[in-house]
Order: C-alpha cells, then structure tokens, then sequence
C-alpha cells in the first residue's frame, strides 16, 4: 500500500515550484538568490468593475444625462477625474473613485474597470532560483531543515525563532509573550486562548509555530497577518517528537515560514525551512512510499494521534481491528513501547 509522507528531515535538499494562478510576469532571473518573502512574480487577476448610474449621480433626466459625459469607451482616469458634468447652479459631477479604464460610457450608464494592484508572488523560502516556468512560475533550491505541519492560515515570513515550548505537550499562554519577543518567530505548544493570537499580532510577532490549537481560535487565526502554522492540528494534541526535537535544537536559528494551507491533490503544505548549508548536495525527500517493516510512522488518528513508531509487522490481507472493522493493518511499536495493531490507513510515514 502506497503511504503518505511527512517530512520532518534535519539536512535535505529542498526544491519547490511556486506558480501564478494566471500568466503574468515573473521578477527574478535563473540563478537569483531570494529571500522567503521577495516577490518573484506578479499578475493581474480579478479585476473590479463598476458601473455608475449618471441619472442618480447628476440628478439629470435620462435623455439628457449622456450630453453631460466627459469620458468615452476606451479612456484612462484617475481617481477624482470627472467623468460626468458639471449640473446646475451647484455645478454636481460624477467623479471616478479610483484609477480606472472606462468600458462602456452612454445611455446614461458608465462602466469602469478598476485598477487594482497586481497579485504577487513571493518566493516562499530562502534560495537560488534554478529555473522559469514561461509566465507562471519559478523554481527555487536551498539546503535545509525541513518540518511539514498539517495547516497553515497562508501567510509567508521570515525571522530568528525563539522556542518557548518546554516540552511537546506544553500551553502557550499569553503570559509569556512579551516585547522582548517582537519580530522573533515564537515556538510554542498548545494554543486556547484567543489573547494569545492578538498579543502576537499587536507586539507585532514574525510568526507562531504551534503543535496545536482549539478549533474555536481557526477564524481568527485565518485572519491575522502573520503566519501560524500547526503541526498536528486542532484539538488539545502534544507536538510528535522528532518535530520537537528537531525545532527545539536549533532554537536561536532563522527560520522561513509558508503557511499555505495543505492541498492534497498539489502536494502543497504549511513548511518550516531552516537554511543550513550542507557539503555536497543532499539528496531530495520522496514524495511517497511503499509501508515496510523498520519504518519510522506517525499516527493521524485517535486513540494514538500524533504518536510516532515503528513498524514491526505488516499484516497481509483484511486484518480485523478493535473498532471491528477490517483493514490493511501494520503492528507498531510506539515511543511509550506500547504495542499498536493500526490500519495502514491511519499512518504516515516520517522521512
């Protein structure tokens, strides 16, 4: 059975391809170094429209409304040009609200299609830029750490970390943030309360790295402007521990955040780069894997979520669990030296 894997590697070459949703226009060269958050490539999506009504704006009657239009089809305004008057003794006229190119001017309507700045593309973590998509995208390599989370709120930053978590399963509590921390990225374990994300947002933090959070938090978590990324998830879950271990050691070091949320169809996830330089050229992390004896796993699901083992056995055929249902299942020693039979398909592999 084919098995997911979870990359948490303290020396890896990493190689992501970072992609406009549309053609546009890409910022960098082929061998460029960049930085998390330099803006590689940019493109114009969504553009606004608005149409404006001259008969409510001037107050004029419908037939008469067009003779007053100073702007036709195909023109360029700026905010506060007039497009439309002026009317009376008050000498009223219809001012375009923003940067705009009118589509449609007549029959007492105009159309304007709103400037909007450009969609940017950042680069997402440190590196050289080793290749260009056409217009779409780039791909960029480093050296590094690499820790994957399970959810992200899509934000991308940068800075030195500083762990607070004493243990996998500690709290973050408001308490322990405090002006010292500002610009820093923060560590943590567990997080519940709602304090905790505004302090790190008004200090203002760089970023929060947390085993997990209270479902409640998500929304606003959504929303702030710095990057949170979980490792295990929602709910009152301890960090696994080669993430802990790994996060923890290299505490005082800087750290690339990309808090996209994870697409399993792109292979997309929340990422943790810690740059190290590395002799050589270590070799990339598979994207999948085949389950076998040996194997290092992490389990996704209850009762033994976001504990890790070791595989000593795999079961062959439709193995009949506790729960009562059967399944491809695996017999797996966990840290604690408990004994676990779990189907495959609550497992991920470690690499």
């Amino acid at each position: 059975m084919l098995a997911s894997i979870t990359h948490i590697i303290p020396l890896t070459t990493i190689r992501r391809e970072r992609f406009l949703p549309v053609a546009g226009r890409l910022l960098v060269r082929t061998g460029q170094k960049v930085s998390t958050t330099d803006v590689v490539g940019e493109a114009k999506v969504n553009s606004e429209h608005l149409l404006l009504d001259l008969v409510r704006g001037l107050g004029v009657p419908a037939g008469k409304a067009d003779n007053f239009l100073q702007c036709k089809a195909g023109d360029r305004v700026l905010q506060d040009d007039v497009l439309a008057g002026p009317v009376g003794l008050t000498k009223r006229v219809l001012r375009a609200p923003g940067n705009a190119r009118v589509i449609v001017a007549g029959e007492g309507q105009v159309l304007l299609e709103l400037e909007s700045p450009p969609m940017e593309l950042k680069a997402g973590l440190p590196g050289t830029v080793i290749d260009l998509l056409a217009d779409r995208g780039v791909v960029i390599e480093t050296t590094g750490a690499l820790i994957q989370g399970v959810w992200g709120n899509g934000e991308i930053d940068y800075g030195l970390m500083i762990v607070l978590a004493r243990s996998p399963d500690d709290e973050l509590t408001v308490d322990r943030l405090d002006v010292s921390l500002r610009g820093s990225i923060v560590m943590g374990g567990y997080c519940q309360d709602v304090e905790v994300l505004k302090t790190a947002t008004s200090l203002p933090l760089r970023g929060l790295i947390l085993a997990s959070m209270d479902p409640s938090l998500m929304p606003i978590a959504s929303k702030i402007k710095i990057p949170v990324i979980l490792i295990e998830g929602f709910g009152n879950l301890p960090m696994n521990s080669a993430a802990y271990k790994l996060l923890s050691t290299n505490d005082q070091r800087e750290v690339s955040l990309n808090a996209e949320q994870w697409d399993r169809f792109t292979g997309v996830r929340p990422e943790i780069i810690i740059p190290l330089p590395a002799p050589g050229e270590p070799p990339l992390p598979p994207d999948a894997d085949r389950f076998s004896v040996g194997q290092q796993v992490r389990v996704v699901r209850a009762p033994h979520k976001s504990e890790i083992g070791t595989i000593i056995e795999i079961r062959v055929g439709m193995i009949p669990l506790p729960s009562g249902l059967m399944a491809p299942s695996a017999e797996i020693r966990l840290e604690s030296g408990e004994n676990a039979l779990l189907p495959l398909a609550n497992l991920e592999v470690l690499e």
